[in-house]
């Protein structure tokens, strides 16, 4: 079994906000394979989709805490199935990154995001798959915390959709057991 974990804050408070891509790009996995509809899951404290993706049984999961707590859910879920940090593969946004890049590596340090902290300390391991979506550069005038809570400007809703899909893309190649070290995707302009 592997685990496919967006990253994103419940509510519809925060639904399309920055910080929610990794739920999006979960959505469209799920959109892509005609996944079954979501359900929360109480043990776990998340919401889970179930299905097989070319023959490999996958959870996609939309953990229920707030982003800084994702570990709860993620560190439940391994421990509950038993699946081992190499066959887990987050999804979240990066303020780093341009919008429409996307980078995928099978390993690697949480950097600042505190969701992905708290997944590194609750896992106790940093081997496990990660795509992650630019959302930067964030506007001067705004703070961190204003600008990853903010919607997403209707203007971007094209680029952030199509990153998502090449985040798809990741995903598929490692449920298939293709292997990618450090690869970064941008999406092509239509002009």
């Amino acid at each position: 079994m592997k685990l496919i974990v967006g990253l994103g804050n419940p509510s519809n408070d925060y639904s399309g906000t920055y910080h929610n891509i990794g739920f999006m790009a979960v959505d469209k996995v799920a959109d892509t394979f005609r996944a079954p509809d979501f359900a929360l899951d109480k043990k776990s404290n998340a919401y889970i989709s179930d299905l097989n993706i070319y023959g490999q049984k996958v959870l996609l999961v939309k953990p229920n805490t707030y982003m800084n707590l994702s570990g709860d859910a993620v560190g439940f879920l391994s421990r509950y199935y038993k699946v081992e940090p190499k066959d887990i593969l987050v999804m979240y946004d990066d303020i780093d990154m341009a919008k429409g890049v996307v980078r995928a590596r099978l390993s690697g340090s949480a950097g600042t995001h505190n969701g992905m902290r708290d997944i590194v300390a609750k896992l106790g391991s940093t081997d496990f798959a990660r795509v992650r979506v630019g959302i930067g550069p964030k506007p001067n005038y705004m703070g961190l915390a204003d600008y990853v809570l903010s919607k997403i400007n209707p203007a971007l809703a094209d680029i952030m959709g199509k990153a998502c899909g090449l985040a798809v893309d990741f995903v598929t190649d490692w449920v298939c057991g293709k292997q990618w070290q450090d690869l970064t995707k941008t999406v092509k302009s239509d002009t």
